[in-house]
């Protein structure tokens, strides 16, 4: 990642801890609202997200290869150390294959059992700019099927990075709803619609 995709990646994570604005709509409002309809007791007692990146590490040598299995996304996640309470985030980058992106998902959340070791919760997101804009980074991308309009303007002019944001934002909304599988989701538990697809 450029330090300019870093920043985009960085800014979106520091817009959930801001006071709201008067611009709407806004991150924060968005995040109010998985607040007020999926966490009341902590929309309820004023908890936000706290942002601590001074852990952040870069694996550019590619210490694991550029085609990585889910169970490797975790070892990186482990690397992370992430406080209690913490998310790990693990973003690859545009010619890292991971095992089903693009074909059955463009991000996943996951953690330990409940009480595991701090660091255990985790958000993987693919940058999918190479590999299928279409599907990990619509609308800023042609899609593969459905409708063929033009794709909306990336906001920050990169539609990878934008793409990432978004799918970012969805697993942090199920990473705190949902995060051992047995909070918010709607239908079946082996296939749950959690509360940003919801």
């Amino acid at each position: 990642f450029t330090s300019a995709q870093k920043s985009i990646v960085y800014d979106f994570l520091l817009s959930l801890t801001t006071a709201p604005s008067a611009a709407t709509p806004s991150v924060v409002q968005w995040w109010g609202t998985i607040d007020q309809l999926y966490l009341p007791s902590a929309a309820a007692s004023g908890t936000r997200v706290l942002l601590d990146a001074r852990a952040e590490a870069s694996d550019e040598a590619y210490s694991l290869g550029k085609s990585l299995t889910l169970a490797q996304i975790e070892q990186l996640a482990a690397r992370a150390g992430a406080k209690k309470g913490g998310i790990a985030l693990v973003f690859t980058d545009q010619d890292v294959a991971v095992e089903g992106f693009c074909s059955s998902r463009c991000g996943k959340h996951g953690s330990a059992a409940p009480g595991a070791e701090a660091g255990s919760t985790y958000i993987w997101v693919g940058n999918a700019v190479k590999q299928c804009p279409g599907q990990c980074a619509w609308p800023f991308a042609q899609p593969l099927y459905g409708p063929q309009g033009a794709p909306l303007v990336a906001p920050n002019g990169d539609a990878g990075i934008d793409g990432l944001v978004m799918v970012l934002a969805a697993m942090m909304a199920g990473t705190v709803t949902n995060p051992y599988r047995d909070g918010f989701y709607q239908g079946e538990k082996d296939a749950p619609l959690e509360a940003a697809t919801a």
